[in-house]
């Protein structure tokens, strides 16, 4: 039986080099605090947690997400420091349906009062069409990784695959910006909603045990097919 690992901690402002840090030894951040975890338990279910992170340079497209990049290049992206709004605010209202009991209260559980810059470097990747903005994400920049925090989407567009529409264009900034690592959060040992996360080139995942990266052995690790 592995040693339990459930911590979390407060912060002020979080320098990128100390972002980095945070997140090579498996810490998330939610609002203004740090967390990492290796077991999650879900009612009566108990998932092993795996960090993951994306070497960039070893990511390419996939087939399944070559059509979604071109599903939706009818699209605008628009890249700014985060800022919360009216706009925003109702978009998340229209997402958080999807989750149902367990849905989110609001996006203060995700971002600070000052999200921009509080406590780390945060920008906001828009996603409009037509003018409207059907999809937003939220990327917490460091000095050499950026790490994914939140996605949401108006439902009425799902089939656009917009949350992996978004983790491109992070994708795709962290490479132009020189980064070496994406981090798109956790997933789980045993199938999941998060198995989406699994099926990315260059992946790497957090072994606790050793407390080192190791490449993300596809074969061994169960998916929920979709």
């Amino acid at each position: 039986m592995p040693q339990v690992i459930d911590q979390i901690f407060p912060t002020m402002y979080v320098s990128g080099e100390i972002l980095d840090a945070l997140l090579a030894h498996g810490w998330r951040r939610t609002s203004d605090y740090f967390f990492r975890m290796n077991i999650s338990a879900h009612g009566e279910d108990t998932f092993t947690v795996l960090p993951l992170r994306i070497a960039l340079n070893e990511f390419r497209l996939s087939k399944s997400q070559k059509r979604i990049w071109n599903k939706n290049a009818d699209t605008t992206c628009r890249i700014l420091p985060t800022t919360i709004n009216d706009e925003k605010l109702l978009l998340f209202d229209k997402h958080k349906v999807r989750f149902g009991e367990t849905a989110p209260e609001s996006l203060s559980v995700y971002l600070s009062p000052s999200p921009g810059n509080f406590p780390c470097t945060n920008f906001e990747f828009d996603v409009y069409k037509c003018g409207k903005l059907i999809a937003v994400s939220f990327l917490d920049i460091g000095s050499e990784s950026t790490s994914a925090l939140y996605a949401m989407f108006d439902p009425e567009e799902e089939k656009r695959g917009l949350g992996i529409y978004t983790m491109l264009k992070e994708i795709e900034w962290s490479s132009n910006n020189k980064k070496i690592y994406y981090y798109p959060g956790y997933t789980y040992k045993e199938p999941s909603f998060y198995d989406y996360k699994k099926n990315f080139h260059g992946l790497q995942q957090f072994n606790w045990e050793k407390s080192k990266w190791i490449h993300f052995p596809k074969k061994g690790f169960s998916s929920i097919k979709n």
